[in-house]
């Protein structure tokens, strides 16, 4: 399967940025929790499998959501050189459950090159089962989620989902997947 950049689009949180990586991060440093690991998150709803006090789960997406670079949001390894080179070839297209666009705009403008950021195409909608009609309407053939529930979606739209992979969506599917932004580059490289 080889992938024209300009049909492939990203979704922003565990694709993109490393926020499973940021909220264990904040967890240990400013809430004590040191036992956790990227693995202890089987499930894509964090509340279900961590026993951790449900405000301290919402105070920290909080903060990841409403101010991503203060929050110390990374992008994952290896993802800003990938999405570089994807973009030499055509603009960027990015689509999160992210209620509002501008932190995350900023996220990315930090981080992106200015020549890629200012011809990216970026869509909050703030609900991830609104994301595959965005992603339709958008002329999308492929789509990189780590929500199996949106792949899952995709899939029936007739979008061949990328299942990026994480604690939390390894078991249960049969969709196709990536393992890192290598995988993605390989995919779509001439």
């Amino acid at each position: 399967m080889k992938i024209n950049p300009a049909h492939i689009g990203f979704d922003i949180d565990g694709v993109v940025a490393d926020t499973g990586g940021a909220f264990i991060r904040i967890a240990c440093e400013e809430y004590g929790i040191n036992s956790l690991t990227l693995e202890d998150i089987t499930s894509f709803d964090v509340i279900d499998c961590l026993d951790i006090d449900q405000g301290i789960i919402e105070e920290i997406f909080g903060r990841l959501l409403e101010d991503p670079l203060q929050a110390g949001l990374a992008p994952m390894q290896g993802a800003i050189p990938v999405l570089h080179s994807l973009a030499e070839k055509a603009p960027l297209t990015f689509v999160t459950a992210r209620p509002h666009e501008e932190p995350i705009a900023l996220w990315l403008k930090h981080f992106l090159q200015p020549d890629t950021f200012n011809t990216i195409r970026l869509v909050a909608m703030g609900e991830h089962d609104k994301k595959t009609s965005y992603i339709k309407n958008l002329g999308l053939k492929y789509f990189v989620d780590d929500r199996l529930q949106t792949c899952r979606k995709l899939a029936e739209a007739g979008i061949t989902p990328l299942v990026y992979n994480q604690p939390w969506n390894k078991n249960g599917h049969d969709l196709p997947t990536v393992n890192n932004w290598q995988d993605i580059e390989a995919l779509c490289s001439e």
